[in-house]
């Protein structure tokens, strides 16, 4: 199939970013649902590591979910992309956290968009200290729709644009591990201003 200009239709890349409490997960869920109820074959993963309100799909904070296939790593979702497409033809693959997959993730979006995917990636931009976090800031560079919502921050009620860590009640150190497992951490969405980390 040709485009308007003569070159061959392709897939494309969408990046669903921005802090926690944001409504990533919900938007994410939002795009698969319409897809479904354009006929179209999803394909939806997201990262073990990310088990905090299900096991086997993508949540959100409210318990809204849509149902997801579980992944270690990039190269078990392009191992069921190829299985499952030997059976139907997939025209969505949605991936929700992408934040904690390797940079292969941004190869393999490249990869599906170019073989005619569309590829829906939602996760953080940015860590708790406010770095870019894993291949989501290189996956926004090259996706052709990018969408970055933001929270509301819990001390003035401006735009949260950052991810508050907070361990016994306390910002973490800047030192801190980005991913932390089994820690007793919570995170506030909150505004540049009202973001605080501890300096060692």
């Amino acid at each position: 199939m040709h485009g308007y200009y003569g070159c061959v239709n392709t897939g494309w890349v969408e990046v669903v970013t921005g802090v926690m409490f944001s409504g990533k997960s919900s938007e994410l869920i939002r795009r698969i649902e319409r897809a479904v109820i354009a006929k179209q074959e999803v394909l939806v993963f997201k990262p073990s590591i990310d088990n905090r309100y299900s096991d086997t799909a993508v949540a959100t904070h409210n318990g809204i979910t849509i149902k997801a296939q579980i992944v270690d790593n990039v190269k078990q979702i392009r191992r069921i992309i190829k299985e499952e497409s030997q059976q139907k033809e997939i025209d969505v693959v949605a991936i929700d956290e992408g934040q904690f997959f390797s940079d292969e993730i941004i190869l393999l979006a490249d990869e599906l968009a170019e073989e005619g995917y569309r590829v829906i990636i939602a996760g953080l931009d940015t860590d708790f200290a406010g770095r870019g976090f894993g291949p989501i800031p290189e996956l926004m560079a090259r996706a052709e729709y990018v969408s970055k919502l933001h929270a509301v921050c819990v001390k003035c009620s401006n735009p949260a644009t950052r991810n508050q860590r907070l361990i016994d009640g306390k910002p973490a150190s800047i030192d801190d591990p980005i991913v932390v497992v089994g820690a007793d951490e919570k995170y506030e969405p909150r505004c540049r201003a009202c973001h605080e980390l501890k300096k060692d």
